[in-house]
């Protein structure tokens, strides 16, 4: 299928541009932005912020919002001028090979093209703009993994999404270029996926969906040491008991508020509740993968329990 552009118009092109420059502030007053040093093992650095009671957020997608689009550099800096965070971006590839990202199939939602990305060239998908949530078309190009993970290297650390068209062998191998391997977490969906990940990078953290008793007896016994592994704990029902078992493992735990219209992060939104964020935090959750990552902030420092300037690696 043959990419068509989007029509768009000079005027929508500026305004997002004035939008995106007020959000950040970076055109004109650059801010600081924060970091996390994790060393040389990312997994101490989690044992860190847990030890001293803290939950990291992870914003969904890189923390779009209005002129900033979804999997953009541009968005995980502007993120970071705001709050310490980490960032979980999707990944996808081009027809010739180039890994980029990308969370949907098709451009038509996230960019000013159309039809099915992996059709396509990286010549013809690096032309694109990036398009908010509202519609509007950004300045902001898509994004290389590569460039996304020298981004990250002396900033976060990030989780990375595969899509169905990326190469689990040619990712850790970019991972590794760029010596971002203790600044990434892999996200797989099954166990097969993760000892895959696992043989192919056993010096990585993988993130496994881990949200019933026995799972991860399972997880090991397919040849994935507890100490590689992330728990992502579902998205509905908080589950303390859950969270102490994992925790006498060693194995922190990701829950996440993020989703569609009932999602919690909806639910919070619409109810006036952000305090249940740092409920999570106190029950036992060690990421909180979000969409709102800066209200998720303002309630975990509220109550103590966000990440500080000279904790754990944590600077600005």
């Amino acid at each position: 299928m043959k990419t068509a552009l989007k029509s768009t118009t000079l005027s929508s092109i500026a305004s997002v541009c004035l939008l995106a420059t007020a959000s950040t502030g970076v055109a004109q007053d650059p801010a600081p932005q924060w970091r996390i040093d994790v060393g040389s093992n990312l997994s101490d650095t989690l044992d860190c912020f847990e030890a001293e009671e803290k939950t990291l957020i992870s914003a969904h997608r890189g923390g779009p919002s209005a002129g900033l689009p979804e999997n953009a550099i541009e968005t995980m800096d502007a993120v970071l001028t705001a709050i310490p965070a980490i960032m979980e971006f999707d990944v996808a590839a081009s027809s010739d090979g180039v890994h980029y990202l990308m969370h949907d199939r098709t451009l038509d939602r996230t960019t000013t093209g159309t039809g099915n990305a992996d059709e396509l060239e990286w010549s013809a998908i690096s032309q694109l703009r990036l398009v908010d949530a509202d519609g509007w078309v950004t300045p902001y190009l898509v994004p290389t993994l590569e460039a996304a993970l020298n981004w990250a290297k002396d900033r976060t650390v990030v989780q990375i999404d595969f899509k169905r068209s990326a190469s689990y062998e040619r990712v850790i191998d970019l991972v590794r270029q760029t010596g971002t391997e203790q600044r990434v977490i892999l996200i797989a969906y099954s166990v097969a996926a993760a000892a895959k990940m696992h043989e192919l990078a056993p010096e990585m953290l993988i993130s496994l969906s881990l949200q019933r008793p026995g799972a991860l007896d399972e997880a090991v016994a397919a040849g994935i040491p507890a100490d590689r592994l992330v728990a992502f704990t579902g998205t509905r029902l908080a589950r303390p008991d859950l969270y102490s078992n994992l925790d006498s493992q060693d194995v922190e735990v990701i829950f996440g508020t993020l989703g569609g219209r009932q999602s919690l992060d909806k639910v919070f939104a619409r109810m006036g509740t952000d305090e249940r964020y740092a409920e999570l935090s106190e029950q036992g959750v060690d990421i909180i993968a979000t969409d709102r990552p800066r209200a998720a902030a303002v309630a975990l420092k509220g109550a103590g329990r966000l990440p500080e300037a000279g904790q754990c690696g944590v600077s600005r």
